[in-house]
């Protein structure tokens, strides 16, 4: 059988430092069918010139005014056709197999969303260091989106996952008034959409932190209504499946 032509879209603003070294960990995946979509978000740096450098005409460059992260994923995600969709951030990094791991559990399990294991890093990747977690393992949706806020942490992340188109489109598009934590609410919908979380051993993303004036970061009065709006909706997502003890007590470490 054929394999899947998978999309990888990835927002793009101001990331001329990180965004080389994050299309070379997808040139190097050995699942050979991608689509790359590059969405420049109004990048005030030279950004688009090292994607044109580093991506040639591997790479699909979209240009947009400034309209944030998750408006550049709607618009990557409009402009692709993989049968499967990896969101990823322009600074994050993904081992060369984590595609083909992933996908490898989802071709016969097309209605579950697949995970993987993720570690933190600072400048120098390698060093990453990858901690288990309770929900490294095939679970539930809502008992992932339980155990994962056990300690207040619920990182869901775009490298993390791989997503069937099927259930994207069931999930529906990224929140465009959201910045801060527009991805944990974004992806409770997906895993919502989801019969089954399919955790995939080895296959790992890399996830850049201490980044001078990053989203995450930011400390502002918006920043903060964000994360807040998008905490308040993701408890209504989860409550509304099951208003417990155990759901209650993981969005009151939040």
């Amino acid at each position: 059988m054929s394999q899947p032509v998978v999309s990888v879209l990835i927002p793009c603003y101001n990331a001329e430092k990180y965004i080389g070294e994050t299309l070379d960990s997808i040139f190097r995946q050995t699942l050979p069918n991608l689509e790359v979509i590059i969405v420049d978000d109004g990048s005030e740096d030279r950004s688009v010139d090292v994607v044109e450098r580093v991506g040639g005409g591997r790479v699909q460059l979209i240009r947009q005014a400034n309209a944030g992260a998750s408006a550049a994923r709607n618009r990557a995600y409009q402009a692709s056709s993989g049968a499967f969709v990896q969101f990823l951030d322009a600074d994050d990094l993904i081992d060369p197999d984590k595609i083909e791991r992933q996908i490898k559990r989802l071709i016969a399990h097309p209605r579950c969303v697949a995970s993987a294991e993720w570690g933190r890093f600072y400048s120098f990747y390698p060093q990453t260091r990858f901690d288990p977690e309770p929900v490294w393992r095939d679970l539930d949706p809502l008992d992932w989106l339980v155990l994962s806020r056990s300690d207040g942490l619920g990182m869901l992340f775009p490298a993390l996952w791989m997503i069937p188109r099927s259930l994207a489109d069931a999930a529906g598009p990224w929140d465009e008034t959201l910045s801060v934590g527009d991805d944990t609410e974004y992806y409770t919908r997906v895993l919502f959409a989801a019969e089954r979380v399919l955790f995939c051993p080895g296959a790992r993303c890399h996830y850049r932190s201490g980044l001078p004036g990053s989203l995450s970061g930011h400390i502002s009065v918006a920043a903060f209504t964000s994360q807040y709006r998008a905490t308040d909706l993701c408890e209504a997502y989860v409550r509304a499946r099951e208003d417990s003890e155990r759901v209650r007590r993981g969005f009151a470490l939040s």
